[in-house]
């Protein structure tokens, strides 16, 4: 438990920093010339995305302490590049399917959840470092 929960939190404050770097940082104009596709700054709901990217993290967290039974980088970082492969294609070309997203922006939704899902599988593969699973 006391591994899950350090993972839980190590993978939550990572990715709340790299939601930061791609969304505010190198996706910023882009979200500038589709604004009308957006809330206004003052009415994003920050709260619930802290609450989602919470529940993000604990869930990826779980599934690798419960169904990835030897533990080791090698097992994390696939295990993370299977889960962001599956998850950014849903995030990018699932909301490409039904909005009038650029592609690019698609794209960039897909690499950057694949890159946060690797760099959260480098996390789990150090701190498992030669578990078993429980």
């Amino acid at each position: 438990m006391k591994k899950f929960l350090m993972a839980t939190f190590a993978v939550f404050v990572t990715w709340q920093v790299l939601d930061f770097l791609i969304h505010s940082v190198l996706l910023a104009q882009m979200y500038k010339d589709t604004e009308s596709l957006w809330r206004p700054m003052a009415e994003m709901k920050m709260g619930v995305m802290a609450f989602v990217t919470i529940i993000s993290s604990a869930t990826f967290c779980y599934l690798y302490d419960a169904f990835v039974r030897d533990k080791s980088m090698t097992n994390a970082l696939k295990f993370s590049l299977v889960f962001g492969i599956s998850a950014g294609v849903g995030m990018g070309y699932g909301t490409y399917a039904v909005m009038p997203i650029p592609y690019m922006l698609a794209l960039a939704w897909f690499l950057g959840t694949v890159i946060e899902t690797v760099v959260a599988g480098l996390i789990l593969g150090l701190i498992y470092k030669g578990s078993t699973a429980a």
